[in-house]
């Protein structure tokens, strides 16, 4: 059956998503409402195959199941099972348009598009361009390590789910085995486990790699994909991306008929398939059985249930917890779909944290667990549905972490609540350090405290992101839950019964803002009041009018310690205005004890805003108005 493509229209945001490449696709079940049978056929995370005469070769039993879209799931009584044999990648042609490789950067992430058909949304993340990351990411390896003749470096690459994962997985191995390293593929993985590849040691699994590749752009939509790169000193950071993407343009831009073939022959040669997810679930069972004196199953009977969201977590529920003696009927949306039918992976998100608590209820289970897309972050709800993320998570952890280590620092993102300084500091007896949003930057600040001898073992985001100094600063979601499997096992090691009891318990007294609001105020960066300065100096302008106002106004106590924009206490609650770390955009965060006190908050922003035109404060206007 030869390739074709065939049309659908979907609904996302608004968006009209047409002509996808399906690829040798052929429908077993008819079953399934033929109306709507247009869709992608995304990698089969868990069959794909080494490379053969240098593509990835598929056989013709590998199992896909049709990611239909939500939207039209209601009138499709049975998904079915497609069979795909994948299109090979078009390689070996020297890529003709220009690219901006500086704009693919996000913070200490690369991100942009790879999947074509959302309006408004160009494919900027090619198969060239991530040859040309890739070999810029190995040069750069070359640089650091710095390794002798004798030794042949080599770097695992992983990816999530998304329906991009195998053309950009091709792609990446050309760029690594091209530049004279060796490849070790790991298909479908989580993020964390990327970096502790640089640190296992294990020849069976080839490692420890030099470096190490995640394939993933996150929750963000289908069509975006992106890389996170590691060494075994952790993620590289802002100034290591731009450097490999600096190189990648150089690259870019000398590729060759004969230096793209060339690639092509290497990866043909040089890649090696791994299962490395076994050793990194065996390595999480371990250290549960180890928190309660090796018992075999230390979570028997208990019932958990996992929302993976058609992500990389799916592993989670059959190699991590069922070894340990958990029941995990009732979890769902385990198999990998990079279209997300079901909901976005995102623990932050409303329609997410409401399917896991919905399924706790259901199926009476002691806890729910869910993750996002790479496993990087994750939340849980207990058994009356009561949701532990944001800064619920962020006590729980800290109340761990301080049973562990007591009068430790616990270093948050600047939007975490009053209410859990006072639990943190109050009732916990630990230092809560605020510093700046972005889980790198709460990361090495943790680390710059530990390294000037003020102790911190916790690094944790509002988002999910939490990274502990005895798991090498890793910001690993699977490792988070992995401590409150801890806590549930030793307690009823030592013969306390009580299921998720016990964790709900260790955030009582945390106080919680009646009304908690983000809005986004955006910078129209083509209006005349910029008058040719960059967003960020006309934000910064924003900032310093406010504080001004702030620290003029007696309703106001301007925060004595603030690493980020203008932070400010008044009418029992608070208000943070910051800039974007990447975009133009001002977000202001409101939380009170009501919303006339939340409304009095943002009055007082709007009024000192308004003098700057090229500011969008409709949604501060609407905000005050309506509530």
């Amino acid at each position: 059956m030869s390739s074709h493509s065939i049309s659908f229209i979907a609904a996302i945001s608004g968006k009209i998503v047409q002509n996808v490449l399906v690829a040798h696709c052929y429908h077993r079940n008819r079953q399934v409402c033929t109306q709507y049978q247009r869709a992608f056929c995304p990698t089969s995370m868990r069959n794909l195959l080494p490379f053969e005469g240098g593509k990835l070769a598929w056989n013709d039993n590998s199992a896909m199941h049709s990611p239909f879209l939500s939207k039209y799931q209601s009138g499709c009584v049975n998904r079915g099972t497609f069979f795909c044999n994948a299109a090979p990648s078009t390689t070996a042609s020297p890529p003709s348009e220009k690219v901006d490789f500086l704009k693919l950067q996000n913070g200490s992430d690369i991100r942009g598009v790879a999947v074509a058909g959302v309006e408004g949304e160009p494919v900027n993340l090619t198969e060239p361009v991530t040859e040309a990351i890739a070999a810029a990411f190995a040069a750069w390896l070359l640089d650091k390590k710095k390794p002798d003749s004798s030794k042949r470096l080599r770097v695992s690459i992983g990816h999530d789910s998304r329906v991009s994962a195998q053309k950009l997985q091709d792609a990446v191995s050309r760029g690594i085995a091209g530049a004279g390293l060796d490849v070790v593929q790991y298909g479908l993985a989580s993020t964390p486990a990327m970096f502790n590849s640089t640190i296992t040691e294990d020849d069976k699994f080839s490692c420890p790699v030099d470096g190490s590749i995640m394939i993933t752009a996150s929750h963000l939509p289908y069509n975006r994909n992106g890389f996170k790169f590691f060494t075994n000193a952790g993620g590289l950071g802002k100034a290591d991306i731009k450097d490999i993407l600096e190189r990648a343009a150089n690259i870019y831009n000398n590729f060759t008929v004969e230096s793209m073939k060339d690639a092509e022959r290497k990866a043909a040669s040089s890649v090696k398939r791994v299962d490395y997810m076994d050793i990194y679930t065996s390595d999480l069972v371990a250290a549960v059985r180890k928190a309660t004196g090796n018992i075999e199953k230390p979570l028997d009977g208990f019932h958990i249930v996992v929302d993976a969201g058609n992500g990389a977590g799916g592993f989670f529920a059959a190699k991590v917890l069922e070894p340990l003696g958990a029941i995990t009927t009732g979890s769902q949306f385990l198999d990998p779909d990079g279209l997300f039918p079901n909901h976005i992976p995102n623990p932050e998100d409303k329609a997410a944290m409401k399917a896991i608590t919905q399924a706790v209820l259901d199926n009476k289970a002691d806890l729910g667990i869910i993750f996002d897309t790479d496993v990087d972050r994750s939340a849980a709800v207990d058994s009356t549905g009561r949701e532990l993320n944001r800064n619920r998570l962020i006590a729980l952890m800290s109340a761990i972490v301080l049973e562990e280590h007591p009068g430790t620092t616990i270093v948050t993102d600047s939007v975490t609540s009053d209410g859990l300084t006072a639990f943190i500091e109050g009732k916990l007896g630990g230092k809560h350090h605020r510093f700046k949003r972005g889980y790198k930057n709460v990361i090495d600040e943790a680390i710059r405290l530990n390294s000037v001898g003020e102790e911190s073992h916790l690094a944790i985001e509002t988002s999910g992101h939490g990274a502990l100094k005895e798991n090498h600063w890793l910001d690993d979601g699977a490792y988070l839950m992995v401590k409150l499997l801890n806590k549930l096992a030793s307690v009823r090691a030592s013969g306390v019964s009580g299921g998720s009891k016990v964790l709900t318990e260790l955030v009582e007294g945390l106080e919680e803002p009646a009304v908690a609001v983000e809005l986004r105020l955006k910078i129209d960066q083509s209006h005349p009041d910029l008058k040719g300065g960059s967003f960020r100096e006309y934000g910064e302008a924003v900032l310093k009018h406010l504080e001004n106002i702030t620290e003029s106004n007696p309703e106001l106590q301007k925060a004595p310690v603030n690493y980020e924009g203008v932070r400010a206490s008044g009418y029992g609650g608070w208000f943070l205005l910051r800039l974007s770390l990447h975009d133009p955009v001002l977000p202001l965060n409101i939380e009170a004890p009501s919303d006339e006190d939340a409304v009095k908050l943002g009055l007082l922003v709007l009024a000192a805003v308004n003098e700057f035109p090229a500011l969008d404060t409709s949604s501060l206007d609407k905000y005050v108005r309506v509530s």
